[in-house]
């Protein structure tokens, strides 16, 4: 057969360790075959991060906005041990919080749903995605350690010189201090990105933070949410669609969440959404089974798994072991990214090919072949473990 035309590329980013190797994988056996596959490759690997100062995330990250599709491989960020593993002359940031600030994007993060993986909430029947805000809070954050006697102070030094101050803390002892900032400008493309996907989506839209103890800065994410959905005609959008935008405090989202059957979209700050995309994942039975889509506020995007690495199975591969590593989130990174160049470019084989390598992985499982974490929860009575090479020839047979 022929293989499929790309007419405009994706953005690569490879990636580190085990899932740089899956990601080979996935290549040649699932997507070389059948697309004659056009890509602007970055090696965002630890080393080339070194190696490069870092520059290689900066320049992929500007392809991304200037091709509109990426695909990434999970990459390390480093902390104290990898810096003397890996040899590094600085603790580089993650490659993921850089692009995301440059692209000032929202990360939509979606469960797969499998037959035989059964959620730990027996009342969730639909996909919950969690919308996390990528930009400020704590990942771009400033803090100190204080002394004993220290007085810490927020100082705002307006563009005339004049100083606003206001007390923080007087320390009777030892302590810390943490500086967080957002910007109007973020929180309003967030929020439009929110609307939009969800308008894309057809699903129900939630804001959650907590107005109640932050009475500003919580507050001004709350208020520009409401000021964008009244005034900028989402308002109409969602009751013609028959679905529904509302506010509610981040200890009451997390009671509704418990109580749903799932199917809508819940927005979040930057930890919030760290933190609930994870459990979001591991509730609906499997980290390794959720995908992951930053989207710009101009219309950028840019897919990639939900997980890291794979460290310990990537020790393993390199001592010769048999791994059996599960590649499912990395398998629909790159049919989210391959999909999308399709509709973008108006490619409908592209986006059928897309549409089918998924249906081809999750029917893979369904069937009983999977790799081992999936078979310790999966409640099929027929179930084979496959190593990391052979569930993907399994997605291979019936692709």
């Amino acid at each position: 057969m022929s293989k499929i035309n790309m007419t405009t590329p994706l953005v690569e980013m490879d990636g580190d360790e085990m899932t740089r190797v899956i990601w080979k994988l996935i290549k040649d056996i699932l997507i070389l075959p059948y697309v004659d596959l056009k890509t602007e490759y970055y090696d965002l690997g630890l080393e080339n991060r070194e190696k490069t100062k870092d520059e290689v995330t900066v320049a992929a990250a500007l392809a991304n906005k200037k091709y509109g599709v990426a695909v990434k491989c999970a990459t390390i960020t480093p902390n104290a041990a990898r810096v003397e593993e890996y040899g590094l002359t600085e603790m580089w940031k993650s490659p993921n919080g850089t692009i995301r600030a440059i692209l000032d994007g929202t990360v939509f993060r979606t469960p797969i749903l499998v037959k035989g993986v059964v959620p730990y909430i027996p009342s969730w029947k639909k996909p919950i995605t969690i919308a996390r805000h990528a930009y400020g809070d704590i990942y771009k954050n400033s803090e100190m350690l204080t002394e004993e006697g220290d007085k810490a102070e927020l100082v705002i030094t307006g563009k005339d010189g004049k100083e606003k101050r206001q007390l923080i803390q007087k320390f009777d002892g030892p302590g810390i201090i943490q500086g967080v900032h957002n910007t109007d400008r973020s929180i309003k493309n967030f929020a439009k990105t929110c609307f939009n996907f969800a308008l894309e989506k057809r699903e129900d839209l939630w804001f959650a933070a907590k107005d109640t103890i932050s009475k500003k800065y919580d507050h001004r994410f709350k208020d520009i949410f409401s000021e964008i959905f009244e005034e900028e005609g989402y308002k109409e959008k969602f009751a013609e669609l028959g679905i529904e935008y509302f506010y509610t405090l981040i200890d009451d989202a997390v009671a509704r969440t418990v109580r749903s059957e799932g199917g809508y979209i819940w927005a979040c700050k930057n930890y919030d959404g760290d933190v609930f995309s994870d459990f979001i994942a591991t509730a609906f039975g499997s980290l390794a089974m959720m995908t992951s889509v930053l989207v710009s506020p101009e219309g950028v995007y840019e897919y990639e798994a939900a997980h890291g690495t794979v460290q310990r199975h990537y020790y393993k591969h390199l001592k010769g072991e048999e791994t059996s590593t599960n590649s499912v989130a990395t398998i629909f990174a790159w049919s989210g990214a391959l999909r999308k160049r399709g509709e973008l470019d108006r490619n409908a084989d592209l986006s059928a090919f897309a549409s089918r390598l998924e249906a081809a992985t999750i029917a893979a499982i369904e069937s009983g072949k999977m790799t081992r974490d999936l078979c310790a929860v999966s409640t099929l009575k027929e179930k084979t473990p496959l190593n990391t090479e052979e569930f993907l020839l399994a997605v291979k047979e019936g692709l």
